[in-house]
């Protein structure tokens, strides 16, 4: 693994390495500054990246899948990355550093130099694994933890020096289960939810359909919303109705389900109910949302569904006006989910808490 997680930078390449076996955190800190020291004494232009850390909790059976997800993040890679890789009969501490430089520099431009730290660890480091994260990561700037191979101990031991959670929902195979292990995470520290951004250009486009001053009062009489989901991706569909309860104040109950795995219900507002059906979508191949339809009390009727190069979009007004046509480039594809995740944790979203507690009462 550690030679695959040397790539992560665009357009990077390895300029230093350093190993060893039965090793201390202290050792693998002195030996990164050292490494930095070296590279910027080779070149002025390199500079060390100083934005993001970003510490990943993984499988060692499974690291060559996280390594191949982690490069292909592209400009969203974190300054430094520490992943403690994690082996069933592993007792003590072997590490890899290395410093990567871009291969294209210009002369008096600074070329950031970007640090992969891979530790390996056993089960019995997980209970304190922030006394060996703690030295590696750089201080003053924001650190987000990621445990995609569901290691809850090693995370919650870092929750103290973390300050962005990045989990996805979708690997929880109960969706009732991820919204309550989302929310208790929420409850200590701010959660990144991969989950959530794939329902983002499906947000993004019912906002525009009704940003129009004179259509938002139609927002209020929506009737009918359909949403359509991968088989394992009920949860995104959830959250998506969360967010529009909570966008729209309406006071949600739990959905029944039936045996062909559909959920139904209703929402109750201030003028009407609104029907609400999740439904599987045997042909998706990837995780989120396959389409969804939203139909208001005066006759408008909008329709979203995921194809080739975007999102279909079919619209009728009150006038039974029918219009078809395509949003390009409106989903950034399952490739793109993981570098947006690092991304938002330099940011904030204000509207996932929201949406995650109505999607709660639809589950519980």
């Amino acid at each position: 693994m550690a030679g695959d997680l040397t790539a992560l930078a665009v357009e990077a390449k390895t300029d230093a390495v350093w190993r060893a076996q039965d090793t201390t955190p202290s050792a693998i800190e002195a030996a990164l500054r050292a490494l930095l020291t070296e590279a910027r004494a080779r070149s002025e232009s390199h500079v060390p990246a100083r934005s993001l850390n970003m510490v990943c909790i993984v499988n060692r059976e499974f690291s060559g899948e996280v390594a191949n997800r982690l490069r292909g993040v592209g400009r969203f890679s974190a300054s430094r990355t520490v992943v403690c890789s994690v082996s069933a009969k592993r007792t003590t501490l072997d590490a890899t550093a290395s410093i990567a430089v871009p291969t294209r520099t210009r002369a008096g431009i600074h070329a950031p130099m970007r640090e992969t730290v891979v530790v390996e660890v056993g089960p019995q480091h997980l209970d304190h694994l922030e006394t060996i994260v703690d030295p590696l990561v750089v201080t003053d700037v924001p650190t987000v933890v990621w445990s995609p191979h569901d290691h809850p101990d090693g995370l919650d031991a870092l929750l103290g020096l973390a300050q962005v959670v990045l989990v996805d929902s979708v690997d929880e195979p109960e969706p009732a289960e991820a919204l309550a292990r989302a929310r208790g995470l929420m409850e200590r520290s701010y959660v990144v939810d991969l989950a959530w951004l794939r329902t983002t250009p499906w947000r993004e486009r019912i906002a525009a359909t009704f940003d129009p001053e004179k259509l938002r009062p139609d927002l209020r009489l929506i009737s009918n919303l359909v949403v359509r989901h991968h088989p394992d991706s009920a949860i995104v569909g959830l959250l998506f109705v969360g967010w529009l309860a909570s966008r729209l104040d309406w006071q949600l109950s739990r959905l029944s389900q039936d045996s062909a795995g559909r959920r139904t219900g209703r929402a109750h507002t201030r003028r009407q109910d609104v029907a609400i059906r999740l439904q599987s979508d045997r042909t998706m191949s990837v995780r989120g949302l396959a389409g969804m339809e939203i139909e208001t009390a005066n006759g408008r009727w909008l329709r979203l569904d995921r194809g080739a190069g975007g999102l279909r979009a079919r619209y009728r007004g009150p006038r039974q006006n029918e219009r078809e046509w395509t949003i390009l480039g409106a989903s950034r594809g399952e490739g793109g989910i993981l570098g947006e995740g690092i991304r938002q944790a330099l940011l904030r979203d204000n509207t996932y808490c929201p949406a995650l507690r109505q999607a709660c009462a639809l589950v519980t």
